[in-house]
């Protein structure tokens, strides 16, 4: 179970790397898919690795590599692809977030101190990744809708997704930027008390 659940973090690193040349072809319901297939699999290989307790410090990097890379690529992709203030400004500081945070940790790890993670149910960071799932995936599904659509097209529904979409993900990328900045705030703190233990 344990290489299983492994695989399925390299399978996320992998994906996250594969979304970027098909939005660069614009294969968009492709995008879509796999991020969808990425997202899924981080939910499944953590409540796996927690039920069947096969977690391994190997596990744990390649979960925290997929996951971060999954994040960063797509949201690299959607600035490019929607370059508003509203999309690129909280998608810019949540990635500055990403590398502070790990920036942090590397330290931490020089010392031989680890710096762990909430493990509240309803933490910043948890909510922070939700609401980043969340947006991501509204903004692919909005490209991949609107790709698709024809000058025809008169669904009430198609018509209603194509204007809804695009709000979901900027107020849920705003959402995700606020816990985001709140998590960080939550970790400096968490850092400036290991840093009490450094002689």
């Amino acid at each position: 179970m344990k290489t299983f659940v492994n695989f399925l973090s390299s399978l996320r690193i992998i994906i996250a790397f594969l979304i970027i040349p098909a939005l660069m072809v614009k294969w968009t319901w492709i995008a879509f898919a796999l991020y969808v297939i990425g997202a899924i699999s981080d939910w499944f290989d953590g409540f796996l690795a927690r039920k069947y307790k096969c977690c391994s410090k190997l596990g744990g990097v390649l979960d925290h590599i997929g996951d971060k890379l999954l994040v960063c690529n797509t949201f690299i992709m959607l600035a490019l692809m929607a370059p508003t203030w509203t999309v690129v400004i909280p998608i810019i500081i949540m990635i500055a977030r990403e590398l502070y945070i790990s920036g942090l940790r590397e330290f931490l790890g020089t010392q031989k101190i680890e710096m762990p993670v909430p493990k509240a149910r309803l933490s910043m960071g948890k909510i922070k990744t939700t609401t980043q799932m969340i947006a991501i995936a509204a903004f692919l599904l909005f490209f991949a809708i609107f790709a698709s659509v024809t000058k025809n097209t008169e669904s009430r529904f198609v018509f209603y997704l194509i204007t809804t979409l695009p709000d979901v993900g900027i107020f849920c990328l705003w959402f995700a930027l606020v816990s985001s900045i709140w998590s960080a705030v939550q970790y400096t703190f968490t850092f400036a008390q290991k840093l009490k233990k450094i002689k």
